[in-house]
């Protein structure tokens, strides 16, 4: 029996629904969206995505997303290069810059250690990052501070107590993001976890 949906339209289904977090309903709807949105839409959205295959890059030291071999963070000079924060994707390193609080620069690391998922530190950007603090030490600028803000999951602590291991003594102070309730949360819909990490968290009014 012959499908109802044309070649075109199916291909376009299955390519929305590769993407995280787009099931196949949602891969129809969009689809079907594009067919009925005026075609002006359609190849601004066709060409927005050849763009970024094209113009963007990873920066050559932070490897975060760039339109050029350095990133505008990194070519900065009004960054402070004694801090170095770690994210795990370059997201992190938007909603970071959002809140205004972070002057230093980053560092990418594209993942987390999952050995269950067959990722190990190999595959993450974890030996540029180590070089990045060795040379900064031997050109006489050692890196004061390595902010470790990968994400509270259990990957995400464990890449941050591996890079605990491996930076120490390379840098002044290897420090962690804190964790607890976040604002505006109800004590009874928190779990274990969290609520141990307040209270070990805890500090002076």
């Amino acid at each position: 029996m012959a499908s109802p949906v044309i070649e075109p339209v199916a291909r376009l289904i299955e390519a929305f629904s590769r993407l995280p977090g787009i099931g196949p309903k949602t891969a129809q709807r969009l689809t079907y969206h594009l067919l009925r949105a005026p075609d002006a839409e359609a190849r601004a959205l066709a060409r927005a995505l050849v763009a970024v295959r094209d113009e963007v890059v990873f920066c050559d030291r932070c490897f975060n997303i760039s339109d050029a071999p350095v990133c505008p963070i990194c070519r900065d000079p009004g960054r402070d290069v004694g801090r170095l924060c770690v994210v795990e994707e370059p997201l992190d390193v938007l909603a970071i810059e959002r809140t205004g609080e972070f002057r230093g620069r980053y560092h990418v690391l594209h993942g987390s250690i999952s050995p269950i998922d067959g990722i190990g530190p190999d595959r993450l950007r974890i030996r540029e990052l180590l070089e990045r603090v060795d040379q900064a030490s031997a050109e006489g600028e050692q890196i004061e501070e390595v902010i470790l803000a990968t994400n509270p999951t259990l990957e995400g602590e464990a890449t941050a107590m591996y890079l605990g291991e491996r930076l120490e003594g390379r840098v002044g102070a290897v420090t962690r993001i804190a964790r607890g309730l976040p604002v505006g949360g109800d004590l009874e819909y928190a779990d274990d976890v969290t609520l141990i990490r307040s209270f070990q968290g805890r500090r002076a009014l």
